[in-house]
């Protein structure tokens, strides 16, 4: 009886997980479905350089291109709403630099970190080289009399 018991308690969990994984999968379909997606770290309301710890607070994410705004979705969660929205007129390019020190364990291998402003708050997005040229591109396509903020 305890058998049968732990066994059948044992089957449930590995259901709940495998549902759970088959949910996380889904999810991050249906936000790649629409297309214009790319893989994008994201360190929010970051401080002056040397008061922050390289390689701490980033995390993971996938950004979707949705009009004149970027949806910023964490890849680690079951959440479908985006955690973060970037209005194009509101992003200011800042810095474009190389990860260093932990940020290099922290990050994707061929990663680039873009220092931005976000209405008074500054913040950092990692990405690809490739996914940077669309980045850069999207901000600079803005429609006319809307101010342009690539450094």
């Amino acid at each position: 009886m305890v058998m049968v018991l732990a066994l059948l308690v044992s089957g449930i969990v590995v259901l709940l997980v495998l549902l759970g994984l088959f949910v996380f999968g889904l999810r991050r379909r249906l936000i790649q479905r629409s297309g214009g997606t790319f893989d994008c770290s994201l360190r929010w309301d970051v401080t002056e350089p040397a008061a922050d710890p390289p390689g701490k607070g980033w995390v993971y994410g996938v950004s979707r291109y949705s009009g004149d705004r970027i949806e910023w979705f964490r890849v680690f969660s079951y959440a479908y709403r985006p955690r973060r929205v970037l209005e194009r007129d509101a992003i200011e390019v800042l810095e474009r630099r190389a990860p260093h020190g932990d940020e290099e364990l922290a990050l994707l291998s061929d990663a680039v970190v873009l220092r931005c402003a976000l209405r008074g708050t500054l913040l950092e997005l990692a990405m690809s080289e490739d996914a940077l040229t669309g980045f850069l591109a999207w901000l600079e396509a803005a429609p006319p009399g809307q101010r342009v903020n690539v450094a």
